[in-house]
């Protein structure tokens, strides 16, 4: 059954058709019957996707459209925008993971029946899975349909808006697929004028939360936790004059049943979904709807990898009680481990997640994809932490956090005195150490926290005397340097400062710094997208596993010290790693000895490669002149079949490598990571040829055994050769031609754009590709040793420079 009202762009009805937009603008001027538009404006119409499925039909257009890619118009185009949607959508098939006769009994009567019925069903399992609606003395409004704010101030009503609420400042969090968190405190007294609205998701809007007080848009520099980073609030939100409050409200919680008149627009969406679901299950299938979300709204979130979430939940080890109080969509609390002596023994069911964050409807998601993982106790609330905490008394195994990084609204005037700062008052340009405070004093005794930091956090003056107090009495156990490219912000290299609230002083205190940055330069593989997660990993957990046992570490030259506390007490206090670390053993004598060697066998080797004296062709000079072949292009080779062409995507299953354009110009394995999806990812085969499409560069590369079944990266063309018609290596080399290359480049942008079907070919027969394709093949085996001679000619050099200026290499 279709829903009217839903609305689909131009857009998605090229997805639902399998064609390009250009197609569908073509139908509506060709057509008269095409459906006229509802909504949306003159540049960009929506159109009633029951019509639009209904057209197509007719006209054979809508051959194989998969079930959850309808489903996902439907969600898009949901008359309450899609945060309600996915609300409702995520309490459903709750249901339906926990009680799927219910639903089989619902699905057969009528939409209006559904829901009617619907909201009791659903009490049965939202009061138990989230906790009690609300508490006396607070008075909230759903932000979303079904989604309550929390943290109101004793006595101010929150007012229902236009699929709105009046929210505190906002956050971010983190996304499994990568994911974002909130700013947020406890029982502290607020202003009006210093809450900010949290990023609305689409048609989510702030509305006044008590008369005459609005909420005002984040101020700039304001960033979102693990993951995900808030946009501003809607234009037109005003900050109201100071006004003096009563002490915050506990928070209500982030999901409530939603009312039978609220549920109605979703019924046609929750019977897709509820197909959904027993195609691919549940979890599943709330997953892909969640990711897509996330994915298609990119300026709106910023995801957070996978990766440095895992890490941290291993840095902290298994724990029953967890606490994220930036808990954006959940990525941090799903990395922690559940206690257990193997994984399929482990039960999480006496585990309790506790999450905060102050964008309703990421509170909600957190909480939906937390109860569908597993059968853990889910409490996720909604609020600012730092000025409205929802768990003042909660002492928690461990939190993890990704804080936002330069905020300055944090809520430095209204709580000087608040009881949390154990370690001193933060500056008012110190957020983070505010946060470091706060996850300290929601920790149990040797309880531990882990959190993303800024690298100036560990350096800046102003919070010098926090970071002694933390030395002092043994909070900080380890501050880690990641390489750049590892979370947002992409461009620096962030830190995770693990701590411990101190349960008893040790005689001599040490803390564990490490650099992960020369593991990543080791590695070859640097940037965003090109890091070796798997040497990172492995560098922190074997420098932190001893440490956490015995309070002390041998000592990695260039990657690890456990530096002893009195050392680090002067007058800045700077915990940033690079600058107590010792450099690496590059300088050692042996070691030099060692690249010596292999740089002149490599040497020895590029000398045997290097290519003879060209020759001149044979016959008449101008028949062996590629200008004088007869020339084909590579679209017209793609239309006859004599190869195929792919281009690379933006998602796939994470887990597989992804071959990047970086590697294809550095000739590298590959390297990258694409986020978790449901979208078809290209793979690469042996004897495939991969084109990079930016940056202006002659190169192809072909695909050997060793980076077959890699996933292609974005900004790549592959190029699958019929083996019957054309030789891989020719191909590829012919495609290398500097004069090839200007002639189908595009220079209109700031970026020079290769346009691959316009590079051209000789027409020649099978054996005089091969002849070519020979030369060519010899030419790359000598480029790449001369690639790997010159990073052995650094490393010696470098080596050399360190090993004379160390006193390790004596000059003579």
């Amino acid at each position: 059954m279709q829903d009217n009202a839903t609305e689909v762009t131009a857009a998605g009805i090229a997805r639902l058709a399998g064609v390009g937009r250009a197609a569908v603008s073509n139908w509506r001027r060709r057509h008269a019957d095409f459906p006229k538009p509802v909504g949306g404006t003159e540049a960009s119409p929506a159109f009633a996707l029951a019509e639009v499925e209904s057209w197509l039909r007719r006209q054979g257009k809508l051959a194989e459209v998969p079930l959850r890619e309808r489903v996902w118009q439907q969600l898009v185009g949901h008359p309450e925008g899609p945060a309600t949607a996915l609300v409702h959508a995520g309490c459903v098939l709750l249901l339906i993971h926990d009680r799927p006769t219910v639903w089989l009994e619902l699905g057969a009567v009528s939409d209006e029946r559904v829901a009617a019925r619907l909201p009791a069903e659903l009490e049965q399992v939202i009061a138990p899975r989230f906790g009690a609606v609300g508490k006396r003395g607070v008075h909230s409004s759903p932000a979303v349909r079904g989604v309550h704010t929390g943290a109101v101030a004793q006595g101010v009503h929150s007012a229902a808006g236009v699929r709105g609420v009046h929210t505190p400042p906002g956050g971010r969090g983190g996304v499994a697929v990568n994911e974002p968190q909130s700013v947020n405190a406890p029982g502290a007294v607020n202003s009006p004028a210093d809450v900010h609205a949290s990023p609305p998701a689409s048609g989510v809007y702030s509305t006044p939360s008590a008369s005459g007080v609005h909420t005002a848009p984040a101020p700039p520099g304001v960033h979102s936790p693990p993951g995900v980073h808030s946009t501003p609030a809607a234009s037109g939100v005003h900050a109201a004059p100071p006004v003096n409050v009563a002490p915050a409200a506990p928070a209500a919680p982030a999901v409530t049943t939603p009312t039978g008149p609220q549920l109605l627009p979703s019924v046609p969406l929750l019977r897709g979904v509820a197909e959904l679901a027993a195609e691919m299950g549940a979890r599943q299938a709330y997953e892909f709807l969640v990711g897509r979300h996330l994915d298609a709204n990119p300026r709106q979130y910023t995801l957070t990898p996978a990766e440095p979430a895992r890490l941290m939940g291993e840095l902290a080890g298994p724990a029953r009680t967890v606490l994220d109080p930036a808990c954006g969509t959940g990525a941090l609390l799903r990395a922690v481990p559940v206690p257990g002596a193997r994984e399929v023994e482990r039960d999480d069911s006496e585990r309790e997640l506790y999450g905060q964050d102050s964008a309703p409807e990421l509170a909600a998601l957190t909480a939906l994809r937390l109860a569908l993982q597993g059968r853990s106790v889910v409490r996720t609330a909604v609020g600012d932490t730092l000025r409205g905490d929802a768990y003042p008394g909660l002492r928690a195994d461990v939190v993890l956090c990704h804080p936002p990084f330069n905020e300055r609204n944090w809520g430095h005037d209204e709580l000087a005195y608040d009881a949390r700062w154990e370690y001193g008052f933060p500056a008012r340009n110190e957020s983070e150490l505010a946060w470091v405070q706060h996850a300290l004093a929601r920790l149990r005794d040797g309880g531990t926290a882990v959190l993303l930091m800024p690298p100036a956090a560990a350096s800046r003056r102003s919070g010098r005397r926090i970071r002694a107090d933390l030395l002092r009495r043994g909070a900080l156990r380890a501050v880690i340097a990641l390489p750049v490219g590892a979370a947002p912000p992409y461009n620096i290299p962030l830190h995770l400062w693990v701590l411990r609230r101190p349960d008893k002083a040790s005689a001599q205190p040490e803390v564990l710094l490490v650099d992960t940055g020369t593991v990543a330069e080791h590695s070859g593989q640097g940037g965003r997208g090109g890091l070796d997660w798997e040497a990172v990993r492995a560098a922190v957990l074997d420098a932190w596993r001893p440490f956490e046992r015995a309070g002390t570490a041998v000592e990695q030259p260039g990657v690890a010290r456990s530096v002893p506390v009195i050392e680090l007490l002067d007058d800045d206090v700077d915990l940033a790693p690079a600058r107590h670390l010792p450099p690496a053993t590059v300088g050692d004598s042996e070691h030099l000895s060692d690249v010596r060697e292999q740089l002149g066998e490599t040497l020895r080797l590029t000398a045997d490669l290097t290519p003879p004296a060209p020759a001149a062709p044979a016959g008449p000079p101008e028949a062996g002149r590629p200008g004088r072949w007869p020339l084909i292009t590579i679209g017209e080779l793609a239309r006859g079949g004599a190869l195929v062409m792919r281009t690379g995507g933006n998602g796939g299953n994470a887990r597989v490598p992804v071959l990047t354009d970086s590697d294809v110009l550095a000739g590298t394995a590959p390297s990258g990571t694409l986020p978790e999806s449901d979208e078809e990812a290209v793979r690469v085969a042996a004897g495939d040829v991969v084109v990079p499409v930016l940056g202006g560069g002659s190169v192809a590369r072909v695909v050997d055994d060793a980076t077959a079944g890699a996933v292609l990266g974005r900004s790549l063309v592959l190029l699958r050769p019929d083996p019957a018609a054309l030789d891989p290596w020719f191909l590829a080399g012919f495609l290398r031609g500097s004069a090839n290359n200007r002639q189908a480049s595009s220079y209109a942008s700031t970026a020079t754009r290769l346009d691959v079907r316009r590079l051209q070919l000789p027409r020649l027969p099978l054996p005089e590709q091969r002849r070519y394709g020979t030369r060519f093949r010899a030419l790359a085996e000598f480029e790449e040793a001369l690639r790997h001679a010159n990073r052995l000619g650094g490393q010696l050099v470098r080596g050399m420079y360190d090993g004379l200026t160390d006193g390790s290499v004596a000059p003579d």
